[in-house]
């Protein structure tokens, strides 16, 4: 989980882990780490460890040593806030330079809060395009919306070129 400060990487994560939305969340400090077990297919077993980083930029520093065992990356950026769009030029270099040519999924959040949007799903489907990211997906951890698919996407990619033996 990667993306500024305050985009929602802390919500969509417990969202995920746990099925509910926290309305209080404490500032990350560093990096936070969450896993969670899945049934990939229906068939396979697979543990999604996931690991939550600080948006500030006084954390950075950790993301260089912590990206070289990631496999997936999910870049949140705030719809109501273009600013934390305009960091994916920078957030992607560190990703690529530290963990290779892994999938990056880019994550609209907060689409609850479409009457406050500042950025429009086309722009961020252009940013995906043009930073040659895997995928693109606008959700809601507050309500839920599409916070199973975006795990569910990030996963399929995971395993598209991985051979399961069946």
């Amino acid at each position: 989980m990667l993306g500024d400060a305050s985009v929602g990487k802390t919500s969509l994560t417990l969202r995920y882990i746990s099925g509910f939305f926290l309305r209080d969340l404490r500032m990350t400090i560093g990096v936070d780490f969450y896993s969670k077990n899945i049934l990939f297919h229906n068939v396979h077993r697979v543990k999604l460890q996931i690991w939550d980083f600080g948006g500030e930029e006084r954390f950075r520093f950790l993301l260089s040593q912590y990206c070289k065992g990631a496999n997936a990356a999910f870049f949140l950026y705030d719809i109501t806030n273009a600013r934390t769009l305009e960091q994916l030029p920078a957030w992607t270099q560190l990703i690529r330079e530290n963990a290779g040519d892994i999938p990056i999924m880019l994550v609209g959040s907060k689409c609850d809060l479409e009457e406050y949007r500042a950025v429009s799903r086309d722009e961020g489907i252009q940013a995906a395009k043009s930073y040659s990211l895997t995928s693109f997906i606008e959700l809601s951890s507050k309500t839920g919306d599409n916070v199973e698919k975006a795990f569910e996407v990030l996963t399929e990619t995971l395993f598209e070129n991985v051979p399961i033996d069946d």
